[in-house]
């Protein structure tokens, strides 16, 4: 977050974001966005982003964060923001938003499940917060077609996917484009991130995300 503020830009939650991009106005923003509500989001990145001025987007899978679900590809999940601090925390800094009930692989689903994941989500955390759910994240990114047609039709404003590139006024508000940053980058490689380096990505990755996932050969 010093290496964004130290380059001139300016780190915002992706609703205003997308706003921007669509009146052309997005040079020196950044759309930052975290994944699935963690705990250690709020411990550790809400400080730093306040002492930077900047904002976020926490995209929650609302079933998951029930309890009624889980993220199997963890042996033990690692804790989750509880819905009382959502809902005390959402609005200033941190803007809550919907990612899914489960977080399936949507790809994979019959029209029916895939309509209620995505539908369902934002109903659910609109009852919570008690304010209109903006946007909405693919779980692992993936998308076709038919789940940017369930997303529009659910009244979504934005979507963010896992695909890299640079997001313009062109670009689809339902399949925002984002650079991932984890534990494994070094601060060369954020830089190199933030200059662009890394906004095409490698051959075949998309068929490999797809078999990772479990995503459907009908999709």
């Amino acid at each position: 977050m010093e290496l964004i503020a130290r380059s001139g830009l300016r780190g915002v939650e992706l609703g205003a974001f997308a706003d921007a991009l669509a009146r052309d106005g997005a040079a020196g923003l950044v759309g930052l966005s975290f994944d699935d509500g963690y705990l250690d989001v709020a411990e550790n990145a809400l400080p730093v982003l306040r002492e930077h001025g900047f904002t976020a987007t926490v995209f929650v899978a609302t079933g998951v964060t029930d309890g009624r679900a889980r993220f199997d590809w963890y042996e033990e999940q690692p804790p989750l923001i509880a819905w009382e601090e959502i809902e005390r925390l959402d609005g200033e800094t941190l803007f809550f938003e919907a990612h899914t009930v489960t977080h399936p692989s949507l790809l994979g689903l019959e029209d029916a499940e895939a309509r209620e994941e995505i539908a369902g989500s934002k109903r659910i955390l609109e009852e919570r917060l008690g304010r209109r759910v903006r946007g909405f994240c693919y779980p692992a990114g993936l998308f076709g077609s038919r789940e940017l047609a369930l997303v529009g039709e659910a009244g979504f404003d934005y979507a963010a996917s896992c695909e890299p590139g640079r997001n313009g006024p062109a670009t689809d508000p339902l399949a925002l484009r984002r650079i991932q940053v984890d534990h494994r980058d070094s601060l060369l490689d954020v830089r190199a991130k933030l200059g662009g380096g890394h906004d095409t990505p490698p051959p075949l990755r998309a068929a490999y995300r797809r078999l990772r996932y479990g995503a459907s050969s009908r999709s």
